[in-house]
């Protein structure tokens, strides 16, 4: 990991240094793991990996109480600690000096207050964003990135086989949500990478909907969407069941979705608009005359965070480059009615092909 980490901070100081920054200073969370190994949220309080490119150094600023934690993970060793009642931005000016004309940022994490904090310290200078730079380059992850997304997704799958077994008709979606966060735990997640969303019935329409004290019923949709974080990288899979029998209109919409998924999941390759993998599965949908309840994007990137680039959506006609790694998942969502959703996480190997990394089936099962 070391090399890894060697030649990310190396790339990132390659564009500095092409766009004529004179000092970096990397906030986002998970942009400081991303280049030093060392993952925390410091809530409130200042983090920061700077990079000054006159002298050549690189440090981290970290809470006090995190330093040891630092100490131990971190690939950058010139470790600042700030305790609560310092100036996290006099510390900075007092270990950098001054003088500098521009600096980077991510403007997408600094805030107007950090923003101000700086004009106060660091006088007459112009910033440029890094953000876009840096989320390009995590953006292509390499197969040891691929491989530790993978073993997240074997992590949420071991939850998803093992917590469908465990739904009882008339036990609540939030019951539920509470027996798959334990099982990922007890599997060896750090924990999840975003609220699980389980829904059930007709509240299977909302996207992004929340689970509450709804009783699971028989006939209803089930849909489960949930992923967990495993040594820093997410994993995000859904899939959609039914209590007890399926009518004939929930098998027909099941199906739609799930040719839909399979043919997004075949479009992709290495060398075509990342748009093009949206409209494939989009059209599927389209063409079967529910166009017009399927009406977000197909997909998102997906490694350190979630939701990261690309946006794979109709309209980007970015390239598909090898060692991108991104959701497909279309559905058809009927208000009053429900939903269904069936996510797959794919990766596009260094000769171009997609390789499909969830293994989870997709046939429709019926549970109880």
């Amino acid at each position: 990991m070391t090399e890894q980490y060697q030649h990310r901070l190396n790339t990132l100081k390659k564009h500095l240094e092409q766009q004529q920054v004179e000092l970096a200073i990397v906030k986002d969370p998970k942009n400081v793991f991303y280049y030093t190994g060392f993952n925390s949220d410091p809530h409130e309080r200042f983090m920061a990996l700077v990079i000054d490119l006159n002298k050549q150094s690189h440090y981290l600023f970290v809470p006090s109480l995190d330093l040891e934690i630092a100490e131990e993970e971190s690939f950058v060793k010139e470790l600042i600690p700030i305790s609560d009642e310092m100036d996290p931005y006099q510390i900075l000016k007092n270990t950098l000096g001054e003088g500098f004309q521009t600096i980077g940022l991510e403007t997408k994490t600094i805030s107007l207050y950090h923003h101000e904090q700086l004009n106060k310290y660091f006088a007459d200078y112009r910033y440029k964003n890094i953000g876009d730079f840096i989320s390009r380059q995590r953006m292509r992850k390499t197969q040891e990135e691929c491989d530790k997304v993978q073993h997240a997704i074997h992590v949420i799958e071991r939850v998803m086989g093992e917590g469908i077994k465990r739904v009882k008709e008339g036990m609540a979606e939030q019951e539920l949500t509470a027996e798959l966060e334990f099982l990922m735990r007890k599997f060896g997640a750090d924990g999840p990478s975003f609220s699980p969303i389980v829904l059930s019935g007709a509240k299977a329409s909302l996207p992004h909907g929340k689970p509450d004290s709804k009783p699971i019923t028989k006939g209803d949709f089930l849909l489960i969407d949930m992923g967990v974080v495993v040594d820093g990288y997410c994993s995000d899979i859904t899939r959609t069941f039914v209590i007890g029998e399926e009518t004939k209109k929930q098998r027909e919409i099941y199906d739609i979705v799930r040719t839909s998924t399979e043919t997004g999941v075949a479009a992709a390759k290495a060398g075509i608009p990342i748009g093009q993998i949206d409209r494939a599965a989009r059209n599927v949908i389209k063409e079967a005359g529910y166009g017009q309840y399927f009406n977000n994007r197909v997909g998102h990137g997906l490694g350190i965070e979630v939701h990261e680039e690309p946006s794979v959506h109709e309209n980007n006609e970015q390239l598909v480059e090898s060692g991108l790694l991104f959701t497909v998942e279309p559905g058809i969502y009927i208000p009053g009615f429900g939903g269904v959703r069936i996510e797959e996480n794919v990766y596009i190997n260094e000769d171009g092909t997609a390789r499909l990394l969830t293994t989870f089936p997709t046939e429709l099962m019926r549970i109880g």
